[in-house]
């Protein structure tokens, strides 16, 4: 039998951080994984409504007891964005005191970004393991949209961040970015999960709220790409 799970999906502007002027545009999701018998729970990307995201566990009376960060970029950790103050995990630390978990090559960005400090974090490699009371969450390192990217796997579900979205993948322009690197990880990792995996991305970009990774070797151009130079074509470099 299934271990069961505790898995909300929450989009910034609509069930939280219903007030913010921003929060709305940049349609982030912000996920809680925990284990119903040991009524723990983590939170992903906990950013723009902190109080929102604690009272959505504690309705349901769960305990957090961490945080997982995608990426160090604000709208997913909190920090300053376009000119905004994003509250995330430092206003966090300050309710909760939990571990931040982040990918190694992460740590120093996030740490700038957000404020917080050494001690606050844990480093966590590419195939690194976690347990939020007995679900185990497995870390995948994705590098590309920024150096330390990564994703979580719960099951069958796939936490994606900002790699790759439905019908869609993460940008490449912005500081850390790296085309060669997110299509390896597009095409070298994420295509090779069970293509029963649900993805569940870090942005509400596309047609629907969750995808699979069978739909999207069939229906995202991003992940039907055959080899690096049409990779590079397609990005608008030169193979």
């Amino acid at each position: 039998m299934a271990q069961e799970l505790y898995f909300r999906q929450l989009l910034a502007g609509r069930q939280v951080a219903t007030q913010h002027p921003a929060a709305g545009q940049m349609a982030n999701f912000m996920y809680l994984i925990g284990d119903p018998a040991k009524r723990e729970t983590v939170l992903v990307d906990p950013a723009w409504d902190v109080a929102g995201l604690l009272a959505a566990a504690r309705e349901e009376d769960y305990k957090v007891v961490g945080a997982l960060i995608t990426h160090y970029h604000p709208d997913h950790c909190g920090g300053s964005l376009f000119g905004l103050r994003v509250e995330g995990i430092a206003k966090l630390l300050e309710e909760e005191s939990v571990p931040i978990y982040v990918n190694k090559h992460e740590a120093e960005g996030l740490r700038k970004v957000t404020g917080i400090s050494e001690t606050d974090m844990r480093k966590v490699d590419d195939g690194d393991t976690m347990q939020v009371g007995d679900i185990p969450i497995r870390f995948l390192h994705t590098p590309g949209h920024t150096p330390g990217s990564q994703c979580f796997l719960v099951g069958n579900r796939l936490v994606a961040g900002d790699t790759l979205f439905v019908r869609a993948c993460g940008r490449v322009d912005l500081p850390g970015g790296d085309p060669d690197a997110l299509y390896h990880s597009l095409t070298g990792k994420l295509a090779k999960l069970p293509t029963d995996t649900v993805l569940y991305p870090g942005h509400h970009y596309g047609p629907s709220e969750t995808s699979t990774i069978g739909d999207e070797l069939q229906h995202n151009v991003y992940m039907k790409v055959r080899s690096l130079d049409d990779w590079r074509r397609l990005m608008g470099m030169a193979p």
